[in-house]
C-alpha cells in the first residue's frame, strides 16, 4: 500500500550585514528573518541591545536577508563561504580563542529537578514539523519553571537556536537571563557560544555534550545538562550546586 509522506523543507540562505555577506546556510526558510538576526547576535555582528533594519528576500532560489546595524563599529570576521547548518564554527581556525571569547553568564536561578526531566518531552511534544517530516531539529526558550516562551523548528539544530535567538531579540528579552534554551541534539561548543551570546543561564540538551561544550559552559559561568529524557538527566557543569539526577 502506497502513501503520501510530508518531507522538511531546505532551502540555501544568504546573510547579508551593512551591505556585506557574511554567511551562507542551508535552511527551512519559515522564518529567514529570526534566524538571521540571531546568527548575527551569536556571531557578534550585532549587538541585541542595538535595533537592526532587516528585509528578506525571497526572489530567487536562495533566500537573502539584509540586516543593516547601522554601520556600527565592531570586530568580528565574516565566515564567508557555505556554513554548515549542524557545525556553525567549522570555518573557524582558532578554536581556543573562541572558547576564551565565549561571553559570561549569570546561571541566574537553580530549575527544579523535576522541570529539567520534563522539558525534554515537553518539547517533542511541541514539534509540529518533526511530527509530520522526521526531519527537523528544534529549540526552545523556556522559565525556569518549565513554561514555553518561544519554539522554533528547522533542517539544522543550529538554525532552530538562531530562530529563537531571533525572536526573543524582536520581543525585547534579551539577554535571556530568567530563560534556559533548551534543544532537541547534543550540546556542541557552538550551541554553549550562542546561548551565552544570548545571555541564557542555562543550556539543556536531550543528548551529550562535547569535552569544548563542557569548557566553554565552565568558563562562561553557563549551567549545561544533558541527558535529559526518560525522567533523568546529567548536570555537567553548574556554578551554584548540582542538581540530583
Amino acid at each position: 500500500m502506497q502513501s503520501e509522506e510530508w518531507l522538511v523543507v531546505e532551502q540555501p540562505l544568504a546573510i547579508h550585514v551593512d551591505g556585506e555577506i557574511v554567511a551562507t546556510t542551508m535552511c527551512t526558510p519559515d522564518d529567514p528573518a529570526a534566524l538571521a538576526v540571531g546568527f548575527c547576535i551569536a556571531e557578534g555582528m550585532l549587538d541585541r541591545d542595538v535595533t537592526a533594519g532587516v528585509t528578506v528576500d525571497r526572489s530567487g532560489p536562495t533566500v537573502t536577508v539584509q540586516v543593516e546595524t547601522g554601520h556600527l563599529p565592531g570586530s568580528f570576521s565574516a565566515r564567508l563561504g557555505t556554513v554548515s547548518s549542524s557545525c556553525g564554527a567549522c570555518g573557524t581556525a582558532d578554536m581556543a580563542a573562541l572558547v576564551a571569547g565565549v561571553a559570561p553568564v549569570n546561571a541566574g536561578r537553580q530549575p527544579d529537578g523535576d522541570v529539567v526531566s520534563a522539558v525534554a518531552s515537553n518539547l517533542r511534544s511541541q514539534q509540529e514539523v518533526f511530527a509530520l517530516t522526521g526531519g527537523s531539529h528544534a529549540a526552545a526558550a523556556v522559565t525556569v519553571d518549565g513554561q514555553v516562551v518561544d519554539i522554533a523548528e528547522d533542517v539544522g539544530r543550529h538554525n532552530a537556536v538562531d530562530k529563537v535567538v531571533g525572536h526573543l531579540y524582536n520581543s525585547g528579552r534579551l539577554p535571556a537571563t530568567d530563560l534556559m534554551l533548551v534543544i532537541s541534539g547534543r550540546a556542541s561548543f557552538e550551541m554553549v557560544q550562542k546561548a551565552c551570546a544570548a545571555g541564557f543561564g542555562t543550556l539543556i540538551a536531550v543528548s551529550a555534550p562535547s569535552s569544548l561544550a563542557v569548557d566553554a559552559a565552565g568558563r562562561a559561568g553557563l549551567r549545561l545538562i544533558g541527558f535529559a529524557r526518560d525522567d533523568r538527566f546529567t548536570a555537567y557543569v553548574d556554578p551554584s550546586s548540582s542538581p540530583t539526577h
